[in-house]
């Protein structure tokens, strides 16, 4: 795999077909599908040291997915290897890696060097690009496949920079730092927060937890996949696409109660309602752990041992707002101050700001991070009025809050190619969606979000755009009406200006 090495010749400038930005599931499956195609003179960029995307860079203890693993995995690339029916990181970053050897991806990775600039050539009908070590590259189509949880959120905390200890986001975990032993404050309980706080609150001294809102959590039900069942889906293919299927129509099922009516969600709002009360007794935690508003609202979260972690005798639930940090301790609202060793934050991601200012820049100088400053918007997710020959990989309202996101990912990479074709056949230089295209589509998309729990179910959540309030993250309804939605190009709502 090409890493940037100072002894490199480079030429000043190279012309690519394709130019990839991120080696994640999007980038590596994209790339994975040109290769079998013949395509050749393609490049994925990547600031990491190895492939991956968010599993190469999320390290924090009990990194795991909460996508049943093998609905988690390209479906022309099953992995009859899982362990677990709930895979850890590292078995997905390893499946991964057997994917770009598998499909000789190595090659066509440029890693441990990001784009940090991509500019529309007007005259030239093609991107000019420029790496994190200065490069320049030519690249005739752009993909984006950054994806939305690609830029740790920090919280705007007073005295957050004055704190003397180790202070890291769990995206960024600093294995240097010593845990054991130490005061740790974590602020924020979402998922990755869920997943390392069980891990770390068993060698922690004291283990502060900050709260700002409970969430819906059900039980986890993960399992080992023994050798003998591994050894059947080597053997029988179609029995692991089988039980694929049957995952995925189970997933569908959920839509209803999120989509529709949140009532028709009341087999897991009980789910979730007992599990919080076998496993946490006090009927006054009880109360601080149940949350008001709708399930599905935020993201609900998987666990089986986050609520008896906060029934540890070092472990501690605060529900007090942050007033702020000092050098060497945490201060709530209330004026408590509780001394910390390390402060870890477990406060998400910018999923609704996932471009930087000055990163794309398309036709006339239109800047897509300022353009998106007041909320991101495509057209199907995957392009942009204004951007000529961009593609985005899981673009804006294409995540989901009941389904695996690589059932959109694989629908897009099949769009993608079929606008490489047509592209090719036509002779067209350029690709742009239409405005009115765009706005039309969006029109349609806002009116079915309107009506679903993640727009009216009572929460502030990452899937809302801060500034404009606007759902700029999920998908309103089934992944197979997505799928027929980009199973063909539609050169009808294209020019090429």
């Amino acid at each position: 795999m090409a890493r940037y090495n100072a002894g490199m010749i480079i030429p000043s400038e190279r012309h690519l077909e394709v130019a990839i930005i991120g080696a994640g599931f999007g980038g590596l499956g994209l790339g994975a599908r040109l290769v079998q195609r013949g395509e050749r003179n393609f490049r994925i960029f990547d600031r990491a040291g190895g492939p991956g995307g968010t599993w190469w860079k999320n390290r924090y203890p009990g990194c795991a997915c909460d996508v049943p693993s093998h609905l988690y995995s390209l479906s022309f690339a099953p992995n009859p290897h899982w362990t677990r029916r709930f895979a850890p990181r590292r078995e997905i970053q390893t499946y991964l890696q057997r994917c770009t050897e598998h499909f000789g991806l190595e090659p066509h990775l440029t890693l441990e060097a990001g784009i940090e600039h991509a500019r529309w050539n007007e005259e030239r009908q093609a991107w000019q690009l420029t790496d994190s070590h200065g490069r320049g590259w030519r690249a005739n189509v752009l993909v984006s496949a950054m994806g939305g949880l690609s830029r740790p959120a920090w919280p705007d905390i007073p005295g957050l920079e004055d704190f003397r200890g180790p202070v890291f986001h769990s995206q960024q975990w600093d294995a240097s730092a010593r845990l054991s032993g130490k005061r740790i404050a974590v602020i924020g309980t979402g998922a990755s927060a869920a997943q390392f706080i069980p891990e770390i609150a068993r060698e922690a001294e004291k283990l502060d937890i900050y709260m700002r809102s409970p969430q819906w959590i059900l039980p986890r039900p993960d399992a080992a996949i023994g050798p003998g069942r591994r050894k059947l889906y080597q053997r029988l293919p179609l029995l692991q696409k089988m039980v694929r299927f049957g995952i995925w129509m189970v997933s569908e099922a959920r839509v209803p109660g999120l989509a529709w009516d949140n009532r028709l969600a009341f087999f897991h709002r009980w789910l979730a309602r007992r599990h919080l009360k076998r496993q946490v007794p006090d009927p006054e935690m009880q109360r601080a752990l149940t949350p008001d508003y709708d399930i599905g609202c935020k993201r609900v979260i998987l666990s089986s041992d986050f609520y008896p972690t906060l029934m540890r005798d070092n472990t501690e639930l605060i529900t007090t707002a942050i007033e702020r940090i000092e050098k060497a301790a945490v201060v709530d609202a209330g004026g408590r101050r509780r001394p910390a060793d390390v402060l870890i934050l477990g406060t998400g991601f910018r999923a609704t700001d996932p471009v930087p200012e000055g990163m794309i820049v398309g036709r006339a100088g239109t800047d897509l991070g300022k353009l998106w400053k007041s909320g991101p918007e495509a057209w199907r997710g995957v392009a942009v009025h204004g951007f000529p020959n961009l593609f985005l990989l899981m673009g804006p309202n294409t995540a989901l809050g009941h389904n695996s996101v690589i059932l959109m990912l694989e629908a897009q990479m099949k769009f993608i190619l079929n606008a490489l074709d047509h592209r090719r056949k036509t002779g067209m230089k350029s690709l742009e969606i239409k405005h009115q295209a765009q706005q039309r589509y969006n029109r349609w998309l806002h009116r079915k979000l309107a009506g679903t729990v993640w727009n009216s179910g009572g929460c502030a959540s990452w899937y809302l755009h801060r500034e404009s309030g606007r759902n700029t993250t999920l998908w309103p309804g089934f992944t197979w009406q997505y799928m027929r939605m980009m199973r063909r190009f539609d050169s009808s709502a294209f020019e090429s200006p």
